[in-house]
């Protein structure tokens, strides 16, 4: 059993050569390895490894039993936007009338989306949370697309279905994939979005589409790889290797290479965990996670090896290219930090020496440029080697190197790893490193938060070592609604069906076993639906080999043709530039559009800012800004226009109707809004009231997503927005608005819901405020978990008089200020900036080191802690800014939270705790490194954050306000009120910029 292991890397192909029946011997098997230099056509990199290990090896080829590759050729593509390798794509979404507004390819950078945008269309089909259909599949109108993608001559498609990951019988995707290649035949290439990537419409589409626009490329690619081994006389299977350290075969990568995208990091992680002989069942057993540091010429990636011996999967999405895409992948996080890191030498203002290491490097030109080996540029190289702690070079040829400078740079790259290492861990205790690369050597021998590191032999062919010993996987992703079944009982039959799939893909049936089980209960939900992750995992079966895989011979004989002609008439866009952003413009300078009837015309930086600071203004909840701003956006260039109105310009009578959605998070982002939602609900409670006309919308929560749906339906009706909201925050429950906590006629009922697609319901009247909530929540359910809210419409003086003027104004001059600060590199002026547009305080800088979350009926309590950052863990750009609240080294700031912030408390030492800011008032947890607001869905360890508190409209700091927004609305009966500071009025952008 020999198995050769290939990982392509940006300037070597690594080759190794693994006898299996040795892998216990101090060797770990390995009988040959080799670095070749990769090639432009990687084809020939690859050729050449697997022939040198071969040789060293003096084996035969008929001796292996199969060659496994990892390759980023086809992440390339798309992150250099190759006109010549992506082709365009049709899409083709099942959602009837939902997710209209968010159309694919609407957050694709504009070069990739002329490269790949072919065709769009909407027909019926799609789920719901629970598993019912929102519309049969209708296989007329799949004809009909099929006729215009012919006519437009594609071959690349994409099917995505609203939930479709729970179609488990095949309705719809795969229904309509048998449609259309029977209608088009087998030369085209269809792609079903549940095959890959998880829930989340928009990311899973995005992912999809990739995946379909590299199609053409990664089949050449592939039979090139093949006709590689021919070449060689390897008759052997060939695989690849997957994001998540799994292998798959050529056919199945020619179908899905987005499934590959990732694969060098992951098999640096998973060759590490095996060279150190950590990857058998009794250390698996025994072992918690650790960290893997990958050290290359250029930079160090880092991850986390979980105690199944698979990576830590990144977050809920990943950006690949500009396009956020959800499929599965390894959570690594990089640094510019590598043996080629070039040293700098400054000098402070007291004269001191200053060395900073990196990002830039020589990369592949060290054994050229570097001073050991008698160039000119002092490297993280030199470094070592002049500390003694490495051979390499002429050492002589450093000499004129200082000790001081050797002991600096050295300090320097010693914290640089000890950062990056401290945000991946997942818990303060001190953890297990494996360290691997070519560039490990600059690594020192202790790190702070590490208890032991691990050097393991062939460190530097890890990577294709781990593509080598890659394991075979099955995985199931679902969502199972639990109301009376055992949760227990159903993971079991889930567990049941990912052994399966694995053992299907190749998986020996005695080795496969569940390696991990996620249970992710859905938010705002009352039929306790949960989403359950298993994935199980096996090695390679000898007795599958064989039958997994045509025989080179035979697929690379077949013709390539097509992709010529498809490179060349790719390569007419290959001008397509993106259009002008917010980075682009003189943002400085800029002044928003004032028509001279003093309505605001919003640009779409203008919205752009407005959401950032609805972000802010969400105090951890009121879910993502970012799907709505997608739609207002795309309703702006769609031609439609958005105008906000300043209420002093409002006569008092005018009418506005109230925006907002109810639902799940979760559910939001799979079933997209159709755009009728809230327009059907406003529709039926105007003909209820007998209300022919309205001016306009107004927000009922300008805080998270919420705050920018009044623009997205004054947008499609016609109509303006209200500089006003009616929370000025975000807060849980519908009641939770200044009319609800007032009991003011009007305030919450009559009001309508509506699931935009035909059912809508009015509850003209309700027995108090909370069964308000109680019943529009269980008509939501009924309705999906998700609907368009309108309540009772108000004129423009109760608007004002009890909800918040100029709120609007408010978040977009918090989007300017955030934006203003990155412009000019001052991230750690953020929160000055912000607190200069609202009286509150900084209340801790530093990170964050727990979170714990529970989820109680249907809301998610929780609470995170955060300690102050160490002093050599501070950077320029994240240090505590000068009016910080004094805090002591030894303080944490705790933040409880239900969906959003409730307070914050300073816990000494000695265990005293001192509450700082409660609700009303404002809680933000922002990023420090980018300055976003973090929803507290977002929290995690090792996050460095930044918590600043603003002032709460007064009307919230009355006995009515605080009974239905402060600690006691919460529960929080022992926990008083203190304000922050006194409220400033928000200063009207109408007003500032009309004159100009």
């Amino acid at each position: 059993m020999l198995r050769i292991g290939v990982d392509v890397g940006g300037t070597n192909t690594d080759g190794v050569l693994i006898d299996v029946t040795r892998v216990h011997e101090p060797s770990r098997g390995v009988l040959a390895h080799y670095k070749a230099p990769t090639t432009p056509d990687v084809s020939t990199g690859i050729e050449n490894a697997v022939r040198e290990v071969l040789k060293v090896a003096a084996l035969p080829p008929s001796d292996v039993a199969s060659v496994s590759i990892g390759t980023t050729a086809f992440i390339n593509a798309v992150l250099e936007a190759d006109a010549r390798r992506l082709a365009k794509v049709a899409v083709i979404r099942l959602c009837g009338a939902y997710t209209r507004q968010c159309p694919p390819f609407i957050d694709f950078p504009t070069r990739l989306r002329k490269l790949t945008e072919g065709h769009v269309a909407f027909v019926d089909g799609g789920f719901e949370i629970d598993g019912r259909e929102i519309f049969p599949l209708k296989e007329e109108q799949i004809l009909q697309e099929c006729a215009m993608i012919k006519e437009k001559g594609l071959k690349n498609i994409v099917l995505s279905g609203i939930y479709s990951p729970l179609d488990t019988e095949g309705k719809h995707e795969a229904a309509a994939k048998a449609i259309i290649q029977r209608e088009l035949g087998s030369s085209v290439n269809v792609v079903c979005s549940r095959d890959v990537g998880q829930v989340g419409l928009l990311e899973r589409e995005n992912a999809s589409i990739l995946n379909a626009s590299i199609l053409t490329f990664a089949q050449r690619t592939v039979r090139g790889f093949q006709k590689a081994m021919l070449a060689l006389n390897l008759s052997c299977p060939l695989f690849l290797t997957q994001n998540d350290g799994t292998l798959t075969t050529a056919a199945a990568a020619a179908q899905l290479p987005i499934r590959t995208f990732a694969s060098g990091p992951t098999n640096s992680m998973r060759g590490a965990a095996f060279l150190a002989g950590l990857d058998d069942q009794k250390a698996a057993e025994q072992r918690k996670s650790m960290i893997v540091v990958d050290v290359g010429g250029t930079t160090t990636d880092v991850g986390v090896l979980l105690p199944s011996g698979f990576p830590r999967q990144a977050a809920s999405f990943i950006e690949v290219g500009g396009v956020r895409t959800n499929f599965s992948m390894a959570d690594v996080q990089s640094i510019g930090l590598g043996g080629g890191s070039i040293v700098r030498i400054s000098q402070t203002e007291k004269g001191a020496s200053r060395v900073t290491v990196g990002p830039e490097s020589v990369g592949h030109n060290l054994t050229r440029d570097a001073k050991v080996f008698g160039g000119s540029v002092l490297t993280s190289t030199d470094l070592v080697v002049a500390s003694g702690r490495a051979e390499l070079g002429e050492k002589a040829k450093i000499q004129d190197v200082s000790q001081e400078i050797v002991t600096l740079g050295m300090a320097k790259i010693k914290r640089l790893l000890e950062g990056i290492i401290d945000k991946m861990k997942t818990s303060p205790e001190d953890i297990t490193l494996l360290l691997v690369g070519g560039g490990s050597i600059i690594a020192p021998d202790e790190l702070v938060g590490v208890k032991e590191i691990i050097r393991p032999p062939f460190f530097g062919v890890a990577n294709a070592v781990g593509a080598a010993m890659a394991k075979v996987a099955g995985e199931v992703d679902t969502i199972e609604l639990l109301a009376g079944r055992d949760i227990h009982t159903v993971i079991e039959a889930i567990k049941l069906v990912a052994i399966r799939k694995a053992i299907a893909a190749g998986a020996d049936p005695a080795t496969t076993k569940t390696v991990e089980v996620a249970n992710i209960p859905v938010q705002y939900v009352t039929n306790q639906a949960t989403r359950i992750i298993v994935k199980a995992a096996g090695e390679l079966a000898p007795q599958a080999v064989a039958s997994l895989e045509t025989p080179p011979s035979t697929v690379a004989a077949e013709q390539d043709d097509g992709p010529q002609e498809q490179e060349k008439h790719l390569s007419s866009d290959d001008s397509a530039v993106d259009s002008p952003s917010s980075e682009d413009i003189d943002i400085n300078h800029y002044k928003p559009t004032i028509l001279p009837d003093r309505r605001w015309k919003l640009s779409e930086v203008d919205l752009e800012w407005i959401a950032e600071g609805c972000g802010v203004l969400g105090t951890g909840g009121g879910g993502s800004p970012y799907p709505p701003f997608l739609m207002a956006r795309q309703a702006l260039r769609d031609g439609k226009q958005i105008y906000v109105l300043d209420p002093d310009d409002v006569p008092e009578g005018d009418t506005f109707i109230r925006c907002s959605f109810m639902g799940s998070p979760s559910v939001a982002s799979e079933r997209i809004q159709g755009g009728d939602e809230i327009p059907a609900a406003a529709r039926a409670l105007l003909r209820y009231l007998g209300i022919g006309d309205f001016a306009g919308s107004v927000s009922e929560e300008i805080g998270g997503g919420n705050g920018i749906q009044p623009m997205i339906v004054a947008a499609e009706m016609g109509k303006a927005v209200l500089d006003c909201d009616l929370m000025g925050r975000a807060y849980p429950n519908m009641y939770q608005s200044l009319p609800g906590a007032y009991d003011i006629l009007n305030g919450l009922w009559p009001c309508a819901i509506s699931d935009g697609i035909g059912s809508t319901v009015v509850l003209p009247t309700a027995r108090s405020s909370k069964a308000v909530e109680d019943i529009l929540r269980a008509v939501t359910t009924e309705m999906g978990s998700k609907s368009g809210v309108s309540m009772a419409p108000l004129d423009r003086k109760t608007c004002t008089q009890y909800g918040v003027p100029h709120s609007v104004s408010q978040a977009w001059r918090i989007g300017r200020a955030i934006a203003l600060c990155r412009k000019h590199n001052d991230l750690k002026g953020i929160p000055k900036a912000i607190l200069e547009l609202q009286n509150g305080a900084c209340l801790f800088v530093g990170k964050i080191v727990d979170v714990r979350r529970e989820v109680r009926k249907g809301f998610t309590w929780g609470e995170v802690t955060i300690v102050p950052l160490l002093e050599e863990e501070e950077e320029d750009s994240n240090a505590a800014p000068s009016f910080t609240l004094p805090v002591r080294p030894d303080d944490r700031l705790v933040i409880p939270f239900q969906n959003e912030n409730l307070y914050a408390y300073i816990e000494s030492a000695d265990g005293e705790q001192k509450i700082h800011v409660t609700v009303p008032d404002l809680i933000t947890v922002l990023d420090s490194q980018n300055g976003a607001a973090l929803g507290t869905p977002d929290y995690r360890y090792g996050l460095r954050v930044t918590v600043i508190a603003m002032a709460g409209h007064p009307s919230w700091i009355t006995p009515k306000g605080l009974a239905n927004g402060g600690p006691t609305a919460f529960g929080l009966h022992g926990v008083p009120f203190t304000p922050i500071g006194p409220y400033k009025d928000p200063k009207s952008v109408v007003k500032e910029f009309a004159s100009a």
